[in-house]
């Protein structure tokens, strides 16, 4: 996903002069082309999150579009304050783009576990927030953000992602991505956890279960739409992301219980850290229960009387 975001970056800023991006002392190997082709536009501003967002605001209010990154939780958690009051309290062009959302970065541990994010930009003001399930949706959204006014999060994983759709799709903010018919139950999934939902519906195929596959790339604003008409359609729904309590599941839990359409429901999210809190991605995957066969047994239960 981070390789589709600079290329998509890079290909905006040739025609766009006010296109920025900043970094924390990050993104070796991935930045260095727009360094190269963009030097006056590029910005490292060191391990200093909270000066790399109080720059960005500062472009921002001067005319820029504002890129800053860095990798899991450091340019969200280290430097909330300078995102809620100097970017959101002022509906800036900032867009925040973190990567190795979830437990990408498993062998890390807690301290680059990136699962509060997308509770925690959700629920700020202005704030759009952004999971793209595969390379194909975050090209997309790359240039969506730019062309939105205010400020973006753009929550990606951390490499080697496969590209789960097979034509182009219309990946707009605010709208689901359907990319897998069914009668039976929906999946819904925020982030890199659409290849494990993919596999899960075609596992379930296999035993006779048709559900549809929904690729949730925006979680703030909602498609509220393509949530009730899932639920009226099929009665079942099941929510899975790389991330704790308070993404994906919760907004879709909101959205149920505001409206008088009440299906069999399960959010599927990783738990509060256990006493081991490192390994590799599909390990913690599997620790916390959101693996493909999770996601079958989950469904499963949901078609028992």
């Amino acid at each position: 996903m981070r390789t589709a975001f600079i290329d998509a970056l890079e290909e905006a800023a040739e025609q766009d002069e006010r296109i920025w991006l900043l970094c924390g002392d990050l993104g070796y190997s991935v930045l260095e082309g727009f360094a190269r082709r963009f030097p006056k536009r590029y910005l490292n501003a060191g391990v200093a999150e909270q000066d790399m967002t109080g720059i960005a605001a500062g472009l921002a209010m001067s005319g820029k579009i504002v890129f800053t990154y860095s990798i899991a939780n450091f340019p969200v958690m280290r430097c909330l304050e300078q995102i809620r009051n100097d970017v959101c309290c002022h509906n800036l062009n900032v867009k925040i783009v973190a990567v190795g959302g979830g437990v990408a970065y498993g062998p890390a541990g807690y301290t680059h576990h990136g699962v509060e994010d997308l509770a925690i930009m959700r629920v700020l003001p202005n704030m759009t927030t952004l999971a793209p399930g595969d390379p194909v949706e975050t090209k997309a959204l790359t240039r969506a953000v730019i062309e939105r006014s205010g400020p973006c999060y753009l929550r990606l994983g951390k490499a080697g992602e496969p590209v789960i759709h097979t034509s182009q799709p219309d990946i707009r903010i605010g709208k689901a991505a359907l990319l897998r018919e069914g009668s039976d139950g929906a999946l819904f999934s925020a982030g890199g956890t659409l290849g494990t939902a993919m596999k899960a519906a075609a596992d379930l195929a296999a035993r006779g279960v048709s559900v549809s596959v929904f690729s949730m790339p925006s979680l703030s604003p909602l498609d509220v739409k393509a949530i009730l008409t899932a639920a009226k359609d099929t009665r079942r729904i099941v929510t899975v992301e790389d991330h704790g309590v308070g993404g994906l599941g919760s907004a879709v839990a909101e959205v149920l219980a505001a409206s008088r359409i009440h299906p069999r429901f399960t959010a599927m999210h990783l738990k509060p850290q256990p006493a081991v809190v490192a390994g590799s991605q599909a390990a913690m995957h599997a620790m916390h229960g959101i693996a493909a066969p999770d996601i079958v047994e989950t469904m499963l239960s949901l078609l028992r009387p």
